[in-house]
């Protein structure tokens, strides 16, 4: 069945499905836009302070990667990281990054279930999110997916972030982070400025996941075998995205199949709920369709020229 569109080209409200499954009898939760013949599944995982709703802003359909995704054929599954969403109560369960792992692959099988899947997964980190995204990937379970695609992080924080960081430990003020994350603030709707409603408390873990991001990057990129897209907006102030900050982090994907980078313009850290959200959504999925070229069977009357009679 087609789904209703609206007016912008994207896929109506009602694909978009609040869903739950249980792993280990922790209910875990997701915003679901599935398509019944899909080119492939991508599975989203949000940042830290903030949810799938991450991912569908509400009442900014063109913003929305599931709807985005949905028009275009493809599932996508933006998951609660454990901790988030309906796993909120059991946050302290969560403190190893393996079970962290483990939890998320059983999420996602539970959720899609007997649902088609296309050429296979591909799967999205943002921010705090790409340590269970490169944990994931890196895993020998990692070795199924599609790709891999990294957002909105690093390894060298550049020096005014790290002196804001090191500030808000001491004070607990979260207006220099504010001022990091969503500069610059033209590129933002008012309504979705400064995280307004999206951000929520964070479990307790995300303070180590921070902490330890920069040295355990390298180990697990290492470790990842599926070809990998490292994004990076044109207005990052939280990690360094010069030629020789790129230059290191491709070296550390020595197994990867193919490691590509990527620069969104006009977008600053927050880079899927800003103004550019489409254009980098638009850029990401031709990137999820380029890994499922390969896996894609078409007839032989699709891909052969017909010979004359």
């Amino acid at each position: 069945m087609t789904a209703p569109r609206l007016s912008t080209g994207y896929a109506a409200s009602d694909t978009v499905a609040a869903r739950e499954v249980e792993v280990d009898g922790i209910p875990m939760s997701a915003l679901c836009a599935e398509v019944s013949d899909p080119r492939a599944v991508l599975v989203a995982v949000h940042g830290g302070a903030t949810t799938s709703r991450y991912f569908d802003v509400p009442g900014r359909p063109r913003l929305s990667l599931l709807r985005v995704g949905a028009t275009l054929g493809f599932s996508v599954l933006a998951v609660d990281r454990p901790g988030y969403g309906s796993s909120a109560p059991w946050g302290d369960r969560f403190e190893s990054p393996e079970r962290r792992v483990d939890a998320c692959f059983r999420s996602v099988d539970a959720l899609l279930a007997e649902s088609a899947r296309g050429a296979g997964v591909f799967l999205l980190g943002h921010s705090a999110g790409c340590d269970l995204a490169a944990r994931m990937a890196a895993d020998d379970r990692g070795d199924a997916l599609l790709g891999l695609e990294l957002a909105g992080t690093g390894v060298r924080r550049h020096a005014e972030a790290s002196r804001i960081i090191e500030e808000m430990r001491h004070t607990r003020s979260a207006a220099g982070i504010r001022d990091l994350l969503w500069h610059p603030e033209h590129l933002y709707p008012p309504d979705v400025y400064g995280g307004k409603s999206l951000t929520c408390p964070s479990p307790r873990y995300e303070g180590a996941v921070v902490r330890d991001w920069p040295t355990e990057f390298p180990g697990l990129a290492g470790r990842v075998r599926v070809p990998v897209r490292f994004s990076y907006a044109e207005y990052e102030r939280v990690w360094r995205s010069d030629p020789e900050a790129l230059a290191e982090i491709a070296g550390f994907f020595t197994t990867a199949m193919r490691f590509v980078t990527h620069e969104q313009t006009g977008s600053g850290h927050n880079i899927s709920v800003g103004f550019g959200a489409a254009a980098y959504h638009l850029g990401l999925l031709s990137f999820v369709e380029e890994c499922a070229l390969p896996m894609i069977e078409r007839p032989f009357d699709e891909i052969c020229t017909r010979v004359p009679e």
